[in-house]
């Protein structure tokens, strides 16, 4: 299990020197994940620009994991849940993330990864019309799994909350099951929104734990594997963070995780030992399905991600995930 940071909004120098100096006891990040919009990776790249990315990101050691596709409307994309144009717009973005992702493969610097995605629309605007736009959702991520397919990408949905037919565990059990091709489209765990489902933010008829809850262990162990015995078999990709238990965000991103450091004395989660609901079956066995996994640093102002601090403390909890819960090669 290798070790990757990835989509925040800096320019990509930026991010690849801080990462490729980050350090902790002789171990070292292996890679990173991008986000396919600028100032990161433009999604319209060039073959001679991916193969000078290519370069730059071998030469600093690394390779290249999963890729976010720029589906919403604000980066070019549109709603999959929105009318023909949106619709074309989601699949349009997703067919040049997957023309990305396979140049990379091609030119040998990303091994493995999925192609992330959501559903880019809001809460609000789902509700209008739960089945209509969880089946209209499907459709579009099964004209999308074509594309995937046709390139040798599989597409992962990151749970997250603020997204219309994702923002629940139970709606995002349903999307998943409604679009039926699990070999191409499966399921993003991000420990900071994952919790959030757990909470009933947005979905507060499908809330887990009790409300009077206040973080006792047992009530958040049931809730936890409650939580992950339902996503776990669709996950594919994964994403080691922390969570404060609030939400944050306006407008189509309304309600969102709020990703707190590693460090942050305000986190509910204890990283390391948490992951493992993810990472390891219903009878406690390390999975092994999981080949890498990230840190998205897209939450915090580029002053934090700026910190060389910052990366060695993320660094070190990924480091003691990976003790807990991975495997060596």
């Amino acid at each position: 299990m290798d070790l990757f940071a990835g989509r925040f909004f800096i320019d990509l120098d930026t991010m690849l020197d801080l990462t490729a100096k980050a350090c902790v006891n002789g171990t070292r990040f292996d890679g990173v994940d991008l986000f396919l919009f600028d100032p990161h990776v433009s999604i319209d790249s060039t073959d001679d620009q991916l193969k000078k990315l290519a370069d730059k990101i071998r030469r600093k050691g690394f390779v290249v994991g999963s890729v976010v596709a720029p589906v919403w409307p604000p980066t070019g994309g549109g709603s999959a849940m929105g009318g023909d144009e949106d619709r074309q717009k989601f699949v349009s973005s997703v067919q040049k993330a997957c023309r990305i992702a396979k140049k990379l493969r091609d030119l040998g610097v990303r091994p493995y990864g999925v192609v992330r995605i959501d559903s880019a629309g809001g809460v609000t605007d789902w509700d209008k019309d739960p089945k209509g736009n969880t089946k209209r959702i499907a459709k579009t991520f099964k004209e999308a799994a074509k594309v995937a397919k046709d390139h040798g990408e599989r597409l992962a949905a990151e749970g997250e909350i603020c997204w219309g037919g994702m923002h629940s565990w139970k709606y995002m059990v349903q999307l998943l099951e409604e679009v039926g091709q699990p070999k191409l489209v499966g399921f993003q765990a991000d420990m900071a929104h994952t919790l959030l489902y757990t909470l009933g933010y947005n979905a507060p008829e499908h809330r887990i734990v009790p409300k009077d809850f206040h973080w006792e262990p047992a009530a958040f162990h049931a809730a936890m594997q409650k939580l992950t015995k339902a996503l776990r078999p669709w996950t594919i990709d994964f994403h080691v963070a922390q969570n404060d238990a609030t939400v944050k965000g306006s407008g189509s991103h309304d309600k969102t995780g709020r990703h707190c450091l590693a460090t942050d004395p305000n986190g509910k989660l204890n990283i390391a030992r948490d992951a493992g609901y993810w990472l390891r079956d219903d009878n406690g066995k390390v999975t092994k399905k999981i080949k890498h996994i990230c840190w998205d640093g897209c939450m915090f102002p580029n002053e934090v991600m700026g910190k060389q601090e910052t990366w060695n403390n993320i660094l070190a909890s990924m480091i003691q995930v990976r003790e807990n819960h991975g495997w060596k090669a």
